[in-house]
């Protein structure tokens, strides 16, 4: 499993069921359904405490994938998902047993990353009590298919982006453990609503460096499992910060060159799918900017600098 902040000192394995449900039984005292956050008590959640190491551990992460957006940015509340009640432990369960069947298919690990799920107050207490219910379509970023998105645990900056702001002036999103097994590469502008095929599990938008994790809409109430839910005030509408996403420079190769090479990495589908930029372009179609701009959507910038150097 993947890790948060200083890599998974919170970590929490799916074996701790009993221990985790004995802990927040001891700090329900704590929690008021009075207060601004009586809508995650309701739901069983869990205030952490500020002196708890766990806390830290997540502020902390928190605010290193905010960006330069972590100095304005103060963190809240941290609560954290009892899973108390029949639902509840159903609901882990369902994610253990899972996690087991795509380790085992996947040769021993199924592949578990923390990951970030930015939604309106409402919607985040509507995910605790009753698990997703739809796949929200992404506002004002490029759509890779049709499912969950969420967003690895060192890019908080972009959950945060798909947040809303409530009555109290704060933002809150989930921490979540999502089951990625084997992904595979989503173009921008794709309408994939499954895996292409039973040997992959999860999307993802760049296979070497994600920003974007895709979870199939069959998949979302067995393979994301949400652990806390983190309440902060930030600044309206935050930007993510462009320097990451930088074009990149490279000498020159010739297309059929560089479709052979891929060809070692890419599986079939996004072959036949460069391969018909490619027509476009040579058929006038498409000009040069929009096929080099379709090239780097399917095989990301990472791929092709390491395939053209």
């Amino acid at each position: 499993m993947d890790k948060l902040g200083s890599e998974e000192q919170v970590s929490i394995s799916l074996d701790d069921h009993d221990t985790l449900v004995a802990d927040s039984e001891t700090d329900s005292s704590d929690t008021s359904s009075l207060d601004q956050f009586w809508c995650f008590s309701r739901n069983g959640l869990i205030k952490v405490e500020e002196d708890r190491n766990e806390y830290d551990i997540i502020k902390k992460g928190f605010l290193v994938g905010m960006g330069q957006l972590g100095k304005e940015t103060d963190v809240v509340a941290v609560h954290r998902n009892s899973y108390a009640g029949l639902t509840g432990q159903a609901r882990f369960e369902t994610f253990r047993i899972f996690s087991q069947a795509v380790a085992q298919k996947c040769g021993g690990s199924a592949n578990i990353k923390y990951a970030w799920y930015g939604g309106s107050r409402e919607e985040i207490c509507e995910i605790i009590s009753h698990g997703f219910s739809r796949c929200r379509r992404p506002e004002k970023i490029e759509v890779y298919g049709h499912g969950v998105y969420l967003s690895p645990a060192k890019f908080s900056i972009d959950g945060a982006l798909s947040s809303g702001v409530d009555e109290d002036g704060l933002r809150h999103m989930l921490l979540c453990r999502v089951i990625l097994g084997k992904s595979e590469a989503i173009c921008a502008g794709s309408d994939q609503f499954q895996p292409s095929s039973k040997e992959f599990d999860s999307g993802v938008d760049n296979l070497f460096a994600p920003r974007k994790y895709i979870i199939w809409s069959a998949y979302m109430n067995s393979h994301i499992f949400p652990n806390y839910v983190i309440s902060f005030k930030a600044p309206v509408g935050p930007q993510r910060n462009t320097a990451s996403a930088a074009k990149p420079s490279s000498p020159y190769m010739r297309f059929p060159y560089l479709m052979s090479k891929l060809a070692n990495y890419l599986p079939p589908s996004k072959m036949e799918l460069l391969a018909k930029y490619h027509n476009n372009f040579r058929a006038n179609k498409m000009t040069r900017s929009q096929l080099i701009r379709r090239v780097r959507q399917v095989a990301g910038d990472e791929l092709l600098m390491a395939v053209i150097k």
